[in-house]
């Protein structure tokens, strides 16, 4: 039978030695690894507003750099080729409609036009991925790597001739009032005064008062179903693996300096403590980091950061929000019950080119 011959031919190839084996299984990864080609026929590329543009909209004649005219060049020539139609949209115009209309949508600007361009994709097998138009500026966590930006027909052609891998980025909906949307980085809940800063300042006997307006948010949280737990924090962070290198990462992270005054040792801990913050887009997972927390005789917080599969948040505040990746907010007051839980039919399909 078949089987019979694949095991027989695998017995006849293990004599000849562990290198053959090696050789033979490397081969195996490297075509399971290896894609089918992706042929760009229909493409949305969604284009940051830029410096220029957005002095163009305030002066008649605008004062720019010669980078900022560089970065121009770059994102406009950012455009596939071989017989490709593309349309090219702006984010004040980017809908759904267009969305419908492509194959794959290609982002240019930075990691805020990447987290656009993915909020209005709800098709789990539709192309998303971005190049980063202008890399001093912007770290481009979530797009193509850097080189690629001042290469971008590599890209393309990496694309077409299945030399790449997808991958599956896990958004997080949020079950709240139906909320027709997803977070793809993070979803921040808490007081809106939590988020900024604002400052009165008072005269009083011809001297100037700095008062920070900053507000404790007051929620009760469940962790994977657990028990709920009051809390009195600046806030609960949420975030996927994509959001793990951002505003979680700096919520959680210690300073070399914090490592040397207390042990000494410096860099090895701080690397190792940093590295567990950051986990892989693709697992089916959350990290939720409780900002500051208040403990006392009434409030405490067993768990300030940790990793779950399902989140609960019910609000007992009186003016806080919700926000997914700092952008589209949502009112959070008293009573309101928000449930976070990762969907993998839902995963956002971006893709990673190979070296």
């Amino acid at each position: 039978s078949h089987m019979s011959f694949g095991m027989s031919w695998w017995r006849v190839v293990a004599r000849r030695g562990p290198c053959w084996c090696t050789l033979i299984a490397r081969c195996y990864k490297q075509r399971a690894n290896r894609e089918r080609p992706f042929n760009l026929r229909k493409v949305l590329l969604l284009e940051k507003t830029s410096r220029y543009e957005f002095e163009r909209g305030r002066y008649k004649y605008a004062s720019l750099s010669e980078e900022d005219l560089r970065n121009l060049v770059r994102a406009s020539s950012i455009a596939p080729t071989n017989g490709a139609e593309v349309r090219k949209v702006q984010r004040q115009d980017y809908c759904e409609d267009d969305v419908h209309w492509a194959d794959a949508v290609i982002s240019a600007g930075g990691d805020g036009t990447f987290l656009l361009a993915a909020s209005k994709v709800c098709d789990s097998k539709k192309l998303v991925f971005g190049i980063n138009t202008d890399p001093d500026r912007s770290e481009g966590y979530l797009c193509l790597p850097v080189h690629f930006t001042h290469n971008f027909p590599l890209a393309i052609h990496k694309l077409r001739s299945g030399n790449f891998r997808y991958c599956r980025e896990q958004p997080v909906p949020v079950h709240f009032q139906q909320i027709p949307f997803s977070a793809l980085n993070e979803v921040f809940i808490g007081e809106s005064l939590s988020s900024r800063y604002k400052f009165f300042i008072l005269v009083i006997n011809c001297k100037l008062i700095y008062r920070q307006l900053a507000e404790a948010s007051y929620y009760e949280i469940s962790i994977d179903d657990g028990p709920w737990e009051k809390q009195k924090s600046s806030g609960i962070n949420i975030c996927t693996g994509s959001g793990s290198t951002a505003w979680s990462y700096n919520v959680n992270k210690v300073t070399k300096e914090t490592v040397q005054d207390i042990l000494k040792l410096g860099k090895v801990i701080f690397y190792k403590f940093c590295a567990s913050l950051i986990f892989d887009p693709e697992e089916v997972i959350m990290q939720y980091s409780v900002r500051e927390p208040i403990v006392n005789r009434v409030y405490s917080c067993t768990r300030p950061r940790g990793f779950a599969h399902r989140v609960s948040v019910r609000s007992r505040c009186w003016d806080a929000c919700l926000v997914l990746d700092g952008a589209i907010s949502f009112e959070f007051n008293d009573g309101a019950v928000a449930t976070l839980a990762v969907n993998p039919n839902n995963a956002l399909r971006t893709l990673n080119l190979r070296e």
